[in-house]
């Protein structure tokens, strides 16, 4: 059976839910035969290793280490779920601090241990802050640098097909941009439902402005509602999305969705946010995003508060200021 490389793929954090699950659906795609798995729990590390020796999976070579100069050395490709997880009533803004140093740690191993690394895919929270701070350190082309921003956009096709009872493949360009967060800005626009524009919708019989308002909190706060059914944050759908991510810079089918990636445009000037994005083999690129005029203003609002949220990184030391960034990376 054929790969679509074989270049090494590493994990990291693969000994927790997301990374694991990241792992087994890797092998199902059958990315590359050559899958490292990285985790400082080395105990739970061997055990994810010999969970997918148990599947049998034809062809593919996993390694492990919790060493991260062994992990990193030689690596193509890297998808990071390596930081502390949501508890129920937390928002992914409190988890700043720790994981903004951890993707600083992150891109430094980077620099250092797989400097020619052809793609990274960031999804641990705050993403696009984690996101915009590996990128800082670990010398990569902003094209280089994805984050993980599509499950915004699923929850928003999930939520319009369960309320107009269509199968979820009948919601077409159901788009949400900006942070991964619950001021994320939500696009009716774009979408579609069997064909019919979304804006033909809202404020009929059909979906009232008022069931529109209480959906798009719905999808603002679709991973809180995760925590609340399972008593954990989501694993399954941050994995399959993400490896979806990583398959199209791996020269795969070109990702789908939206992704989080660095913009430096008039009006959104030096962040990591979601756009509408070409992810492929070529590695990310984004374009205009097109709305109405109060789509636009909540994207504003959007990038505001991220940029609120970069300068309280900025404050804390783990990131020098923004004229300084060049100095670190060369490509920004």
């Amino acid at each position: 059976m054929s790969f679509l490389t074989n270049d090494k793929l590493t994990i990291v954090g693969a000994a927790g839910m997301i990374g694991s699950n990241m792992v087994q659906t890797a092998a199902m795609m059958r990315l590359t035969p050559n899958i490292c798995l990285y985790d400082p729990f080395a105990q739970g590390l061997e055990g994810v290793a010999e969970e997918m020796r148990h599947c049998g999976f034809e062809g593919i070579n996993f390694t492990f280490s919790s060493d991260v100069r062994e992990a990193f050395t030689g690596t193509g490709y890297m998808i990071s779920s390596g930081g502390a997880p949501r508890r129920e009533g937390m928002t992914r803004e409190d988890l700043l601090k720790g994981n903004a140093e951890i993707a600083a740690q992150l891109g430094k191993n980077i620099r250092d241990y797989c400097p020619g690394l052809k793609h990274l895919t960031v999804i641990f929270n705050p993403a696009d802050i984690t996101g915009l701070v590996s990128l800082i350190y670990s010398g990569l082309k902003p094209s280089q640098v994805t984050t993980l921003a599509a499950l915004d956009s699923t929850r928003l096709q999930s939520e319009l097909a369960k309320h107009f009872g269509v199968d979820q493949g009948r919601v077409t360009g159901a788009r949400t941009y900006g942070g991964h967060g619950e001021q994320m800005a939500v696009f009716a626009s774009t979408a579609r439902v069997d064909g019919v524009p979304l804006t033909d919708l809202i404020g009929t019989e059909r979906l009232s402005d008022e069931a529109w308002a209480d959906l798009k909190v719905r999808v603002t706060k679709g991973g809180a509602n995760i925590i609340r059914l399972r008593g954990r944050s989501s694993f399954q759908s941050p994995a399959y999305a993400s490896v979806e991510m990583i398959r199209a810079a791996m020269g795969g089918e070109a990702f789908r969705w939206p992704s989080g990636c660095y913009v430096n445009i008039p009006g959104f000037e030096h962040i990591m946010m979601a756009m509408e994005t070409v992810l492929d083999i070529n590695g990310v690129s984004y374009g205009e995003v097109m709305g109405t005029d109060a789509e636009v203003a909540a994207l504003k609002q959007s990038y505001g508060h991220l940029v609120k949220l970069r300068d309280e990184v900025i404050a804390m030391g783990i990131i020098p200021p923004v004229s300084e960034w060049s100095k670190i990376n060369l490509n920004l």
